[in-house]
């Protein structure tokens, strides 16, 4: 994952970083159809030119960005969890356990509701 090295060093909490690294490892290896690249200085994966998922990291949370559909999609889910979101990202706390099974079926919803998008972004 040399794309996000760069980005990855950004991050002053040790611990913070290895828990970034290992999502963005871990969704690399799960779906290697994605392209891995960075913009808008987020690390995010792409599959045929169209968004998929993004991340950011703040002080006391990360954030996962989905966009609106996929946020809309899992919504109630995403508070059962006891994970926050608003209109285009979802927070996790540091501290908070990423369910990964949750995060491939958001990843893979994006994935298949956007196979014939021909745009970054959904219209």
């Amino acid at each position: 994952m040399k794309t996000f090295d760069e980005y990855l060093a950004t991050i002053p909490n040790e611990e913070n970083r290895a828990k970034i690294q290992d999502i963005l490892q871990w969704i690399g290896q799960e779906f290697p159809q994605l392209e891995a690249r960075i913009a808008w200085s987020q690390p995010m994966f792409t599959h045929h030119g169209t968004f998929i998922i993004a991340f950011s990291v703040a002080k006391n949370h990360y954030n996962i960005a989905l966009e609106a559909a996929g946020l809309h999609q899992f919504s109630q889910e995403i508070k059962a969890k006891g994970y926050s979101h608003g209109q285009m990202l979802m927070q996790v706390k540091w501290n908070q356990e990423l369910d990964r099974e949750f995060l491939r079926r958001m990843i893979q919803f994006n994935i298949d509701d956007k196979k014939d998008t021909k745009t970054f972004w959904r219209k």
